[in-house]
């Protein structure tokens, strides 16, 4: 098995960054280790967060945009968001629906709007996989998750600065 890539070089400052977490709560121990992972992530980075729970990953995109346009009417607006979540493959097409489904929705999302979203809905065959990626210890999906949603963060603001 291939090893995650983390690359030194890629940017990743959110110092004073405003994130949103929603995490889908379906796998309630999984959900745990990949907000674990998330929460450190954003806590090294000294960036500030909200975190809302729903009850799936279908959920998670709807939520990110109902969130982001409450938080801009209040003139609070966040500059990224983290989604959390995880799909196991069961014995139907139903695993095919919710992955694609939430990973079209949360592209959709970020494309449109201009979001930066870190996407760590992870997608598995059984529990033992959705703990080896969701673990702050082991592969800390939840973690690359933020810090991704952050590097992009930091590229937006960059590109704004010129």
């Amino acid at each position: 098995m291939a090893g995650p890539r983390r690359d030194k070089r890629t940017e990743s400052d959110g110092k004073g960054a405003r994130m949103l977490v929603v995490e889908a709560r379906f796998y309630e121990e999984i959900a745990d280790a990949l907000l674990a992972g998330a929460t450190r992530a954003l806590n090294e980075a000294q960036a500030s967060f909200d975190c809302i729970s729903v009850p799936g990953s279908l959920e998670v995109p709807t939520a990110i945009a109902i969130a982001v346009d409450a938080a801009q009417r209040r003139r609070r607006p966040y500059d990224g968001a983290v989604a959390l979540g995880c799909v196991i493959r069961g014995e139907t097409i139903h695993f095919e629906i919710v992955s694609h489904q939430s990973a079209r929705g949360l592209m959709e999302l970020s494309l449109a709007r201009g979001l930066p979203i870190g996407n760590g809905i992870i997608t598995v065959e059984n529990q033992a996989q959705a703990f080896a990626r969701a673990r702050v210890e082991d592969q800390d999906k939840g973690g690359d998750a933020a810090r991704a949603a952050l590097a992009l963060v930091a590229l937006k603001r960059r590109l704004a600065e010129r």
